[in-house]
């Protein structure tokens, strides 16, 4: 069953739409590469950190850089624990491999710690808007 739908200024819909992004990084199906799941988990961790800056009031800039958007976090006052600091390697799957090119092939490690990765930062967005109720 499909989570319940939010309003789009919502944090909760950006909430649900961070772990239906989660959800397809997961699939790992065997057509599917693992740069494109990778591009999901990267999806995934974006969504849940702008839900994070919706909450905290915070109109932000439909950027895809984590490192600038947990900055921009950082600087309404919201603790970035270092774990989730690292989320910003995930950055590199929205240019680097999303598309043929130059780029080395995703490896199941990369893969796998990606999808890790999203699930933390998830884990961590949906802590933190419990506690800021």
């Amino acid at each position: 069953m499909p989570p319940e739908r939010f309003p789009p200024d919502d944090p909760r819909e950006w909430l649900n739409r961070a772990r239906s992004s989660l959800a397809l990084a997961k699939t790992h199906l065997p057509e599917a590469y693992l740069e494109d799941l990778c591009f999901q988990a990267h999806q995934a961790a974006e969504k849940a950190i702008k839900a994070l800056l919706i909450k905290q009031g915070v109109v932000f800039l439909y950027v895809h850089d984590l490192a600038r958007l947990l900055t921009i976090l950082e600087e309404v006052g919201e603790p970035i624990p270092e774990t989730i600091r690292n989320a910003e390697e995930l950055t590199r799957y929205v240019v680097m491999t999303r598309y043929p090119g130059p780029a080395e092939p995703v490896t199941e490690a990369q893969y796998k710690e990606a999808v890790a990765t999203a699930e933390a930062v998830i884990q961590w967005a949906a802590n933190r808007l419990r506690e800021l109720g």
